[in-house]
C-alpha cells in the first residue's frame, strides 16, 4: 500500500512555535482528518508539506523515496486544495477543464461527474460558494496524484454540496490518501478513518467528538 510519510515537522513564526517536530502518515485508501483550533497550524502544516510555506525543519517520503517540500508541485504526487480559490473568474467551468485534463476521455469524466453539467456554462466568478468548492474538489480528485490535501472543503458551503463533496471523497479514496482539515467537524468526522489534533504545536490522535471535548477543541455540553 502506497503512503506519505511527513516527519520533523516544525515551523515557528518570530518565537512562537506553531508546529513542533510534527509527525504522521496517510495512505493510499485512507482519509485522515486534521483539527485545530484557529491559529493552531492546521494550515500551515498542509501548506508546509505542499511547500508553498517554508517549514524550519521538515522530511518528506512516499514509499520511502525522500522528496524535497520546494520540489512537491512539479513532482505531481501531492495535490493541494487551499482555502481560497486557484480557479480564474473570467472562465467558465466548460474552458477551464480543457485546461487542466487535454485528454479528451480525462475531460469525459469530469463533464459527466454528478452535478457538473448544471455549472458547466457558467464562469468561475458567478458560481454560489458551494458550486465553486465542489467544482475545485472535482478537479483535485481527478487529477493523477495519489495523495489530496484539503483545506475547509466544506466551510460556509450549501448541505447538497456537502453531500456531493463527501460521496466523491468516497468514491475515490480507493485510488488516493486524503488529508483533510474544516471546523465544520461532523462533515470531517463522517469521512475520516482516523483523524488527528493540533494543539499545542503537537499531533494528538482522536477518536471523535469525545477526544475533541478533552482536548477542548469543542465545548463539553
Amino acid at each position: 500500500m502506497s503512503h506519505l510519510s511527513i516527519a520533523n515537522l516544525t515551523k515557528s513564526f518570530g518565537k512562537q512555535t506553531i508546529l513542533n517536530t510534527v509527525s504522521f502518515q496517510c495512505e493510499i485508501g485512507e482519509i485522515v482528518g486534521i483539527f485545530g483550533s484557529n491559529g493552531t497550524g492546521k494550515s500551515t502544516l498542509l501548506q508546509c508539506v505542499f511547500g508553498t510555506t517554508k517549514a524550519d525543519t521538515i522530511k518528506i517520503s512516499i514509499d520511502y523515496e525522500d522528496i524535497q517540500a520546494k520540489d512537491m508541485i512539479p513532482d505531481r504526487r501531492i495535490g493541494y486544495l487551499p482555502q481560497d480559490s486557484f480557479l480564474p473568474k473570467e472562465k467558465s467551468v466548460r474552458d477551464i477543464i480543457p485546461l487542466l485534463f487535454p485528454k479528451g476521455e480525462d475531460q469525459d469524466k469530469i463533464f459527466y461527474t454528478k452535478g457538473i453539467h448544471t455549472i458547466e456554462k457558467t464562469k468561475i466568478g458567478k458560481l454560489a460558494l458551494g458550486e465553486l468548492r465542489y467544482l475545485e474538489v472535482v478537479l483535485l480528485c481527478h487529477l493523477e496524484h495519489p495523495f489530496l490535501m484539503l483545506d475547509e472543503p466544506f466551510s460556509m458551503i450549501q448541505p447538497d454540496y456537502k453531500e456531493l463533496i463527501k460521496e466523491l471523497l468516497a468514491s475515490v479514496k480507493n485510488q488516493k490518501g486524503i488529508l483533510i482539515t474544516d471546523h465544520y467537524y461532523e462533515d470531517v468526522l463522517v469521512v475520516a478513518d482516523r483523524n488527528l489534533l493540533v494543539k499545542d504545536g503537537n499531533l494528538f490522535p482522536v477518536k471523535g467528538i469525545l477526544d475533541l471535548q478533552k482536548f477542548g477543541y469543542l465545548r463539553r455540553s
